[in-house]
């Protein structure tokens, strides 16, 4: 929100500078983002008035001015704009005068003809980006008036941050009461009189969802002056608030916007149709905009309508079809009170945000339309006259906010600032934030004001007192822990740990959102059931991830378009599943891989990473934990189908996946290299099975190799089993070391070679009980695999 500092200072002028002022401000919690002077730099330039014009000799498009600028004698000016008359008032720079830019005004000869200044133009001063002739002035601006002065342009415009639960800081009089607070002074807001009517009329107001608006008043007006113009100082007062001019009507409500905090719309009364009434949208109704835009309408959307047609998307834009114009006469003034939870999301839905959607979706007073819609009424009497009618007001008092009483535990005070706030301290904060105050007891009942729907609980009073007393004046204590050590469990490990491991094999660690694309979570999980979000950031953030692949591939895809050609991307983080139509989180740990399987180097060639090399990092994984695991084929739609293996426990529990991602799934998301990709649930990967002592044997070892034919569907995990099962104690390592298939093979058969360490921890094992053991081994293996020895 920006706010012009002279306008703040009409309502409380502390004796304080504008750097003290901002800090005040950022102080108190309303952060400032910028302080910028309310125009250019430029001197010399006055107020002056064209007296006469005549064509310049040697020029068609220029004319010599005379101009009175409040000096002895009028000045010869020569000019070039379009719009240049007697009697006009424009900003005349004076020889010696300095121009935005460091442009110094000289007496100079435009065509042979003197020239004694120049006439300025709104973009000339720095006051418009652009312009199309002479700034004109007010016909009673003042001649030979400083610029500066005449505009209040030693202003400064504060640009201040406000964080959504201080709606009550939206407007020009709640930034005043803070500032009024901040600094012990004692302000008014602007008085406000009840118009006096000149007609009885009315239009008939009803309304069918109360709910979502208990509070709406509208006015007739009949009779303005459609030719009438906006006032200099509230066209300069809406233009240092960010916002043009558009006519006197529409200017009116947008001041009042930015004095009061509170939204009105004026709707051209001629161009109803009947009543007006607050409802929920047809299905399918749709709705033209003031900007032009067409909306197609839901039952969800709430509108003011007439009998005929929607006229306005309630609490965010009026509609075109009865928008008032500069031939409007007669108008219809609404103020109303819409819910936050109404209007939360409304505006974002149809891609839309306006001054009045930021305001009524963080909360407006909803005591304050009644005094909001007589300040319209005054200021577009004394505008653009009329005759106003009586105010008509529909209300459901069910549906308004309560506002009940918290209470201050004196203690709580004390306990949670550190330092104790005398009584009346308290008690005065409170009461210059416009809160009611019963002091019982410990403490006091505290009741907040329309204005304030962030106080709620015990703490948000505590916090309105520390800000201001101001936090520079807590006392800063060293803080003091007494904790007894909690005991750290051997069965499980710490996910950092996890996460060390995969950085050392060069993995970086990513973050990505929890809300994807829905297109890229249907090309990877279609077989999830999609949980939306009910208002999303945008567009492609609008379903909670099921898998955390969503966001890797995103990243991946996102390094690849930057010459990033290696990638080792790991996630841990939770997917949201919806089972049964419940949301369940899980925590999990994802990883991906794609490009070389080294970086740039020169001591051996390189060569793309495969699949083995993703499910070694992943091997090094259970290596911390003990865990004995299996993978066996599995089956991922995002997946390989040659080249996807679900991990399993000892029990059979399933760990996690890991494959290549599926050939047409990668040409759809736009890779030109193979991409591979792991993802476990963390709960199973952390379980840790204890560490025992084993002691060493002090008797050699001895290790035999078998080359076995099996056949192609035979795992090696199926021969390290077949062995184990066997029982011989004295097997100490299984190692499979060479896979062969070509010449000497049959079809459907491969070649395996396995190392298999043998020791006795009793004595040095003999070639007979060696022989013996290994035979019984190849007995077993030929028994359950159909493994055969290798000739």
């Amino acid at each position: 929100m920006q706010i012009s500092e002279a306008w703040l200072r009409e309502y409380v002028n502390p004796p304080i500078s504008t750097t003290e002022l901002v800090s005040q401000l950022t102080m108190a919690g309303l952060e400032i983002d910028a302080v910028e002077p309310a125009g250019a730099v430029f001197s010399g330039v006055v107020v002056g008035e064209v007296l006469t014009t005549e064509q310049h000799p040697d020029a068609d498009r220029l004319k010599v001015c005379a101009v009175n600028v409040g000096a002895n004698e009028p000045l010869q000016i020569v000019c070039g704009a379009t719009n240049v008359r007697p009697g006009l008032k424009i900003p005349a720079a004076l020889v010696g005068a300095v121009l935005p830019g460091d442009f110094k005004i000289k007496q100079s000869k435009l065509r042979g003809v003197e020239s004694s200044g120049m006439l300025c133009s709104e973009n000339e001063l720095g006051l418009a980006a652009e312009a199309n002739g002479l700034m004109e002035l007010r016909p009673d601006a003042p001649v030979g008036t400083d610029i500066r002065d005449y505009l209040t342009l030693n202003d400064s415009l504060i640009e201040i941050d406000l964080t959504p639960n201080r709606a009550d800081c939206l407007s020009v009089e709640g930034i005043a009461r803070e500032v009024a607070l901040l600094n012990r002074m004692d302000w008014k807001p602007i008085e406000v009189k009840q118009s006096e009517t000149g007609h009885q009329n009315i239009l008939p107001i009803s309304i069918d969802a109360s709910a979502s608006c208990p509070r709406y008043l509208g006015r007739l007006i009949k009779g303005i002056d459609p030719k009438a113009e906006t006032p200099l100082w509230i066209q300069e007062r809406l233009r240092r608030s960010g916002i043009r001019s558009l006519g006197p009507v529409v200017d009116v409500t947008n001041y009042v916007l930015i004095e009061l905090g509170q939204p009105l719309h004026a709707f051209d009364a001629d161009k109803l149709n009947g009543g007006i009434n607050v409802r929920s949208a047809n299905e399918g109704e749709s709705l033209v905009l003031l900007n032009g835009q067409t909306i197609s309408l839901d039952s969800k959307a709430l509108v003011i309508a007439d009998e005929r047609q929607a006229l306005a998307l309630a609490g965010v834009m009026g509609g075109s079809e009865s928008a008032v114009s500069d031939v409007t006469q007669n108008i219809f003034l609404e103020c109303a009170f819409f819910t936050p939870r109404s209007i939360a999301g409304e505006a974002r839905r149809f891609g839309l945000h306006t001054d009045s959607s930021h305001r009524f979706e963080r909360g407006v007073d909803f005591t304050l339309q009644r005094r909001a819609i007589e300040r319209a009424s005054q200021l577009i009497i004394e505008i653009a006259g009329g005759s106003v009618g009586p105010v008509s007001e529909v209300k459901e008092e069910s549906h308004l906010p309560k506002r009940p009483s918290v209470y201050l535990r004196r203690q709580r005070v004390e306990k949670m600032l550190g330092i104790a706030l005398p009584d009346s301290e308290i008690e005065d904060i409170f009461q210059r934030l416009g809160m009611e105050i019963d002091k019982s007891g410990e403490g006091w009942a505290i009741t907040p004001p329309g204005f304030r729907f962030d106080i709620a609980i015990e703490a948000d009073l505590i916090e309105e007192l520390a800000r201001i007393h101001g936090y520079n004046q807590i006392p800063n204590h060293s803080l003091l822990m007494r904790a007894a050590l909690s005991n750290a469990t051997e069965t499980m490990l710490d996910i950092d740990r996890i996460k060390d491991v995969l950085v050392d094999r060069g993995y970086q660690e990513a973050i990505t959102y929890s809300f994807v694309d829905e297109q890229i979570q249907l090309a990877i999980a279609p077989q999830d059931n999609q949980i939306k979000i009910t208002n999303p950031i945008s567009s492609d953030l609008s379903v909670m991830r099921s898998t955390l692949w969503c966001g890797l591939i995103k990243a991946a895809l996102h390094n690849l378009n930057r010459q990033q050609k290696r990638i080792r991307f790991f996630e841990t983080g939770l997917r949201f599943l919806n089972i049964n139509g419940e949301t369940r989180q899980q925590a999990m740990l994802s990883g991906l891989i794609l490009g070389n399987l080294h970086p740039e180097q020169w001591a051996e060639k390189n060569r793309k990473v495969d699949f083995f090399d993703l499910k070694a990092d992943v091997q090094a994984l259970f290596s911390l934990s003990g865990a004995s695991i299996r993978y066996v084929p599995g089956e991922h739609s995002a997946l390989h189908p040659g080249q996807t293996a679900e991990i399993l426990s000892v029990t059979g529990e399933k760990i996690g996946v890991i494959g290549m991602l599926h050939p047409t799934l990668e040409k759809q998301l736009g890779f030109e290299t193979q991409v591979f990709l792991f993802e476990l649930d963390q709960n199973l990967l952390l379980g840790k099975a204890v560490s025992k002592f084993k002691p060493l044997s002090k008797y050699p070892s001895v290790t035999r190799d078998l080359a076995l034919i099996v056949k192609e569907s035979v795992s090696a995990d199926d021969i390290i089993a077949s062995i184990k099962s066997n029982g011989e104690e004295t097997i100490q390592e299984i190692v499979l070391f060479d896979l062969y298939r070509g010449k000497g093979i049959e079809d459907n058969s491969k070649s395996i070679a396995v190392s298999i360490t043998l020791q006795n921890f009793s004595q040095t094992l003999t070639d007979s009980e060696i022989d013996a053991t290994f035979s019984r081994i190849l007995q077993t293996l030929t028994n359950t695999i159909g493994a055969k020895l290798r000739d």
